[in-house]
């Protein structure tokens, strides 16, 4: 039997990848199916931490472009994704897996503040932690979060689930047809190119910190296992091609 070839992970979900077919909100039979992948790859005995976004509730940017304060209106994109998390912590709960979830924003009677430590015991302690409200600040994206989080809590992958594409192509595909997949890729090839993998931000703190990220669709069952597992789908882009 394949054993895992990471023993901490960071699983960075987009709040679209919540919302299934519908295209907004929180999808029940999309957020089980991914609760249902997490349960096998945390059976595994993988260390999970999980960084969400909220952009099928609300974007910063987005609101920002309509009139609303920026910093207001990434507030209002960290609160989205405190509800995406608690959704998520549900959904895993109900398959058997112990949860904790943690915000950068205090809202004790919700969940636990961000504390570096009491979340590394928690994986120690076979618990998955889902990071919620981003960094806490405005203007950073839950791609940043996933690449600061990952760094402090010494995991060794950034895996990043997408739900539209099954890794980094050279165009979109949906509108080049011609467009190219990677197999593989370097940090600065990325920002280089500006191929939209994340953002400038999380990227540089990628490679500054020598942190793997591979890029691959959660809409195919069992694709986040594969990936722990090593088989190699998607894109994967490190600090330098060796």
């Amino acid at each position: 039997m394949k054993q895992p070839v990471f023993k901490r992970i960071v699983l960075k979900l987009s709040g679209e990848a919540l919302a299934g077919q519908q295209g907004f909100g929180i999808d029940s039979a999309t957020i089980t199916s991914i609760a249902e992948q997490v349960k096998s790859v945390y059976e595994l005995n993988v260390e999970i931490a999980i960084v969400v976004g909220g952009g099928n509730i609300w974007r910063g940017i987005a609101g920002s472009s309509k009139g609303i304060d920026r910093a207001t209106a990434d507030y209002m994109g960290m609160l989205a994704t405190v509800m995406n998390s608690l959704a998520l912590q549900d959904a895993l709960e109900n398959v058997g897996v112990p949860t904790r979830v943690q915000t950068s924003i205090e809202m004790q009677q919700v969940a636990e503040p961000y504390i570096r430590r009491r979340a590394i015991r928690h994986l120690e302690k076979g618990r998955v932690v889902i990071f919620a409200a981003g960094t806490g600040n405005p203007y950073f994206s839950t791609d940043t979060t996933a690449a600061l989080r990952a760094a402090e809590i010494e995991a060794e992958v950034i895996l990043m689930a997408k739900n539209k594409v099954d890794g980094v192509y050279s165009a979109d595909p949906f509108v080049d047809k011609e467009a190219v997949k990677f197999e593989t890729l370097t940090y600065l090839e990325v920002i280089s190119q500006n191929l939209g993998v994340m953002d400038t931000t999380a990227s540089s703190l990628c490679m500054d910190n020598n942190i793997p990220l591979i890029v691959f669709s959660i809409t195919e069952q069992d694709n986040i296992k594969r990936v722990v597992l090593g088989d190699k789908i998607g894109t994967t882009v490190k600090g330098s091609v060796s």
